[in-house]
């Protein structure tokens, strides 16, 4: 097989790039290419056509191209960067390729990130920060330069408890309110106090259980279904439950009232306490969000915050509003002086919600969100209308659903296709791995709002939407579309068999 592009449009010179030889296409690609960078006639820094392109022009499928290019990065002959395309790599002189196995786990950089948890941080208000900011340094009375109190600065506390009222539905007042530097180090300062065991959703955050387990607090996993999870599980024997009961992560969906009502009745018969991570209860699309467990028993309910998705993870400040008994231990166990939030930062988070910026960059961040949403609801009716979306009522990220058994080589085309995405088993709780998947021998289906039945584990990807950038998102889902299992044709009907003979 010969096949020659001239590229001298894109490239920038007379490049014929040649195909020669039989066999696998995209190995002939890559081998072109590192020739032509070998040579000389690729210099560093060219940029080279876009994988669409170079794949029309070569008569080759667009997966082998953008295979290539991803395996290229890999080895260090090729760079890739958002919003400049792929180049040649800078180096002083050619470097021998390195040949590993062609898997997902080589590729150095993904092209796009689609990985839930953070908001595009190119949308921080940085204007109306610094006006905050100004403000709050002028205002700041003398004791704010000094030792930090480990409770927090009381502007910050007063401005939380407010708007946490107002917004969330939250019952408590400022000395109820212990800052923390992030949703994480509030988890530490209760595993320290509560102690352990504590139950927590099957789905969620394998980092917080993690976290709990390297604090002595073990974490045995409650059942999770269309109304979040299933806390007639729980037993006496249990300190505390973590929950997502606004917007359950990462399957979406919040508590069902009747087990809201039954988790309190839980924690006031047990003296247990629930631990409520209300992580992006800012964020609901479809009506107004859903208050906080906290507001119906504020001494057995323990709500942690932050701004990480509403602002920004880099800020490090967070609070938990406490029952009154906890007060004074967790103040305790984070020690004599605050070690962990900037005090300036924490007048000027005060005077950012006192002044209405937050509600607005609230407001302007549920807008971005929901479009984001109905883009990438929209762009999977229309190119893949054979997989379902959930969780996308509320939150910065969606649950595309899978056919059984295909999350894994979803999760690796997407890596071949330069996407970061996680799947949905990542997030599943060790100890609920034994229960049956759906569609394998011994899955049942459990009616809504059942406690006891075991559920049906699923397979899918954990698509966070808010991350990109608006120029790089529609590139991000046409990545998704094609990372996705084709449809399965159902089984080919039996001939007819001939009639047997008389």
């Amino acid at each position: 097989m010969n096949s020659w592009v001239n590229s001298a449009e894109i490239l920038g010179s007379d490049l014929p790039l040649e195909l020669s030889g039989t066999g696998n296409r995209r190995a002939l690609l890559m081998d072109a290419l590192r020739e032509a960078v070998r040579s000389g006639r690729l210099a560093p820094g060219t940029r080279l056509p876009p994988y669409r392109s170079l794949a029309a022009d070569l008569g080759l499928a667009r997966n082998t191209v953008a295979d290539a290019y991803a395996e290229l990065v890999a080895e260090g002959w090729l760079a890739a960067r958002q919003g400049s395309g792929t180049r040649v790599a800078e180096r002083a002189a050619p470097v021998t390729p390195v040949h590993r196995a062609r898997t997902p786990e080589h590729v150095a950089r993904p092209v796009h990130d689609l990985v839930q948890g953070q908001p595009d941080p190119s949308v921080f208000p940085r204007t109306a920060w610094l006006a905050s900011a100004r403000r709050a340094l002028a205002a700041a009375p003398d004791d704010a330069f000094g030792p930090g109190d480990p409770h927090g600065r009381p502007e910050l506390r007063r401005a939380l408890a407010g708007y946490l009222a107002r917004v969330r539905g939250v019952r408590a007042a400022p000395d109820r309110i212990v800052l923390c530097s992030g949703a994480a180090h509030g988890l530490r300062l209760l595993a320290d106090v509560v102690g352990g065991p504590w139950a927590a959703e099957e789905y969620g955050l394998p980092f917080h259980r993690a976290l709990l387990a390297s604090h002595g607090v073990g974490t045995r996993p409650l059942g999770v279904d269309a109304d979040g999870a299933r806390v007639g599980g729980l037993t006496r024997r249990d300190r505390a439950v973590l929950l997502t009961p606004a917007h359950q992560f990462p399957t979406g969906g919040p508590l069902h009232p009747a087990r809201r009502a039954a988790v309190v009745d839980w924690a006031r018969a047990t003296g247990g306490l629930v631990v409520e991570d209300d992580y992006d209860g800012e964020f609901r699309y479809d009506r107004q969000p859903v208050g906080a467990v906290q507001g119906l028993d504020p001494e057995h309910v323990v709500l942690v915050g932050s701004v990480s998705k509403s602002l920004s993870p880099a800020l490090r400040i967070g609070w938990m509003v406490l029952p009154q008994r906890l007060v004074a231990p967790v103040v305790a166990a984070k020690g004599e002086r605050e070690q962990f939030s900037s005090a300036t930062e924490q007048l000027t988070l005060a005077d950012f919600i006192e002044s209405g910026a937050y509600d607005r960059q609230v407001r302007r961040m549920r807008q971005r969100h929901r479009r984001r949403r109905d883009q990438l609801v929209a762009a999977l009716h229309a190119r893949a209308p054979h997989v379902r979306v959930t969780g996308i009522a509320a939150g910065l990220h969606a649950v595309v659903e899978l056919p059984p058994g295909t999350e894994r080589s979803a999760v690796r085309a997407a890596a071949w296709q330069g996407l970061a995405v996680e799947g949905l088993g990542d997030y599943l709780h060790p100890g609920a791995e034994h229960s049956p998947r759906a569609g394998e021998a011994g899955a049942a289906r459990v009616p809504r709002a059942a406690d006891a039945s075991p559920v049906p584990h699923r397979d899918g990807l954990v698509v966070g939407y808010a991350t990109p950038a608006e120029s790089a998102y529609p590139e991000a889902l046409d990545a998704l579309c094609r990372s996705l299992p084709p449809v399965t044709p159902p089984p080919a009907p039996a001939p007819p068999q001939p009639p047997a003979a008389p």
